[in-house]
């Protein structure tokens, strides 16, 4: 009997500290979310798991603003055969409503996609009152110029550079690859792009009804000139448009907006909608321990793969 009970409190000692734990993490969770603390979920990612990354140039200043300025990372170990002196590259550009972020506190982001065989780029833009439009714009461009001509010293491919943003950089990914105009004016072509990851992405917002979109585009001369929807085609780079079906924040229907244009006019382009994510849960699954079951990961590892093995299905073009 002695032995049981103390089995029996052992059990229930365990089950208080898994409690414990459990609603502490809960907790973390609420707050990172709840304060936008990406340098909180970025340091729970190194806690919690995150492989171990080399920053190895940042940061890099491309203008003359402190804003303007990039990371580059590679894997110290990475978990995938790397066949090829270069690697691919993927640029990631923040969110934040234009009006704050921090490259450096996605390095999350850098310990996901590192290991799978990417140089990873994160690159902030000007924000706020400087980084109007269409100074995010000019600002993403420059950045990709300097990956373009740079990133080969670092082990990347300048021929194999994909974009990926979440939120607000979501929209920049998007316009760099739909508008020609913003490559154009740092002297590249949309062809220097493979591929573009939209998470959570504003595409279709005018009228601007919140106070973010108002700051960002509000002077604006052209109002629609600022909406990726306007500027579907049949012949950007092929996109991933991700998003939550809980998101309140950024619609899914901008996401579908986006997709049903881009169909239109003939890339066949299908939104790819999580259950139940939210705005800032899609995000969070590319860091641990909030990862989930790595369906985000994997559907972006599976849309850029496509594209590195030259798969030419419509299963490819829609990123599903």
């Amino acid at each position: 009997m002695a032995r049981s009970a103390r089995k029996v409190g052992c059990m229930g000692w365990l089950l208080g500290v898994f409690l414990l734990v459990a609603l502490v993490c809960a907790g973390i969770w609420f707050w990172a979310v709840k304060n936008q603390s990406v340098a909180t979920l970025d340091t729970l990612d190194r806690l919690f798991g995150g492989a171990s990354v080399d920053r190895i140039a940042g940061p890099v200043f491309y203008g003359g603003a402190e804003a303007q300025k990039l990371y580059v990372f590679r894997a110290e170990t990475p978990s995938v055969e790397v066949d090829a002196d270069l690697q691919p590259v993927l640029v990631f550009i923040h969110g934040g409503s234009w009006a704050f972020g921090d490259p450096a506190d996605y390095t999350f982001v850098a310990r996901t996609f590192a290991p799978e065989g990417f140089i990873v780029v994160n690159a902030g833009y000007r924000l706020g009152e400087e980084g109007r439009f269409p100074a995010m714009l000019q600002d993403s461009a420059a950045a990709l110029r300097w990956v373009h001509d740079n990133v080969a010293r670092y082990g990347g491919d300048p021929q194999r550079i994909y974009l990926m943003g979440h939120s607000a950089g979501a929209y920049n990914v998007a316009m760099l690859g739909l508008d020609p105009q913003w490559l154009a004016a740092e002297g590249l072509e949309t062809g220097a792009v493979q591929g573009i990851v939209g998470l959570a992405g504003p595409y279709d917002f005018y009228p601007f009804d919140s106070d973010s979109s108002r700051a960002a585009f509000g002077s604006a001369p052209d109002p629609l000139a600022t909406q990726p929807v306007h500027f579907a085609r049949a012949d950007p780079p092929p996109m991933l448009l991700a998003t939550g079906s809980a998101d309140d924040r950024v619609k899914p229907r901008n996401s579908r907006a986006l997709a049903a244009a881009l169909t239109a006019e003939g890339m066949p382009t299908e939104a790819v909608v999580f259950d139940g994510m939210t705005h800032s849960g899609i995000i969070m699954a590319l860091a641990s321990p909030f990862d989930r079951d790595g369906t985000v990961k994997d559907r972006i590892l599976r849309f850029i793969g496509q594209r590195e093995t030259g798969a030419s299905t419509s299963l490819g073009r829609t990123g599903e």
